[in-house]
């Protein structure tokens, strides 16, 4: 998912969490933060976000997913 200057990581992220999606923290090298999307039961991942975009690292913070 590409990075916008509207943060559309945060936007897709949050759509996520607010469906029942679980998200977690992959990795994070430098400026960059891997986040898998996973089923609503933690299952499979679906889908994968990786961005430099600061707004998106300052949303997740230290967390290393939404279930934290």
């Amino acid at each position: 998912m590409p990075d916008s200057p509207t943060s559309s990581a945060v936007a897709a992220l949050i759509r996520w969490q607010d469906s029942g999606g679980v998200w977690r923290v992959l990795g994070r090298r430098g400026a960059h933060v891997t986040i898998g999307l996973f089923e609503c039961t933690g299952g499979d991942e679906v889908d994968r976000i990786v961005s430099t975009d600061p707004a998106l690292r300052a949303f997740v913070g230290q967390r290393a997913g939404s279930e934290d």
